[in-house]
């Protein structure tokens, strides 16, 4: 059975930053494209999109891109069979047996967007098989699924004209990722997804952790620094900041470079995304001393 599920407006902060990029997306979606928002892991592309199928106001499907990821799962596969058996035993010497099987086709999650006018979210599309993906060019850009033949329906499957897909997907990542068909990107706009600014990640912090502004502000001004530090860039400082926030706040834990359990906390969390080097380590001991 597949899920529909109904974006949630409230796990969405709104900046100037995230208002730019929700504009110019709807704008694309609204005329019918498909858009492909691209970036690094943590920069929020997933809430974005989810954003964006709520402002559309139609039920959304959502898929995960798996290396292991069937076309089947995509478009529907024959699940199960409905058996009629008849016995005819009207004349007592002569017994008739007639014994039908046959398989039930099963609508899978593209198939059950495009047919009902629903919202489809691909999310981190690049780690499927580039040829799993092939039924999405003529979805796209012919407006048609094409059926397996012994799908015991419909040759074809026209798309609703109010269906739309949004897809997502880290370039930076290159563990698990396949590269992009040509052919697919040309049906799609993409928007580039950089890291949030300041302002918007204090919001998300402030409004999702429930931090006040100046602690919230005192993380992402040390997740920074140290990042600059390690000279690392492949990922957003925002999951880091939301990782820790969330531990402070939960457990009670002071935002100061004067307490073990906060020190512990950032060496746990900041450590183990980077090379650990002595150097890195005396550099986050540093930038630690100097916080109040």
């Amino acid at each position: 059975m597949t899920t529909v599920l109904q974006a949630n407006p409230k796990q969405f902060v709104s900046t100037d930053f995230t208002r730019q990029i929700a504009r110019r997306a709807l704008r694309y979606l609204q005329s019918g494209f498909a858009i492909h928002l691209r970036g690094p892991a943590g920069t929020g592309k997933t809430t974005m999109a989810m954003h964006l199928a709520g402002l559309l106001g139609r039920p959304m499907v959502l898929i995960y891109g798996d290396e292991d990821l069937k076309s089947s799962k995509l478009i529907g596969s024959q699940s199960g069979y409905t058996r009629k058996k008849v016995v005819d035993n009207y004349i007592h010497s002569v017994l008739k047996v007639e014994d039908d099987m046959r398989s039930s086709w099963v609508d899978s999650r593209l198939t059950l967007a495009a047919k009902e006018g629903f919202t489809l979210i691909y999310d981190e599309f690049n780690r499927s098989r580039p040829e799993v993906n092939n039924v999405l060019l003529s979805t796209l850009e012919e407006k048609l699924i094409v059926l397996p033949p012994d799908s015991s329906q419909n040759e074809y499957v026209r798309v609703h004209p109010q269906f739309r897909a949004i897809f997502t997907s880290n370039p930076e990542e290159y563990a698990g990722v396949h590269a992009t068909q040509d052919a697919l990107m040309d049906r799609m706009i993409t928007i580039e997804i950089g890291e949030s600014d300041i302002e918007t990640e204090k919001l998300i912090l402030t409004n999702r952790v429930g931090l006040s502004p100046t602690q919230s502000l005192k993380i992402i001004n040390l997740v920074r620094s140290y990042r600059r530090r390690s000279e690392h860039t492949k990922s957003s400082s925002l999951r880091i900041c939301l990782m820790i926030g969330r531990i402070c706040h939960e457990h009670d834990i002071p935002i100061s470079g004067q307490n073990e359990d906060f020190r512990d906390l950032c060496h746990d969390v900041l450590i183990s995304r980077f090379d650990r080097t002595p150097e890195l380590e005396a550099s986050l001991a540093k930038l630690l001393d100097q916080l109040p």
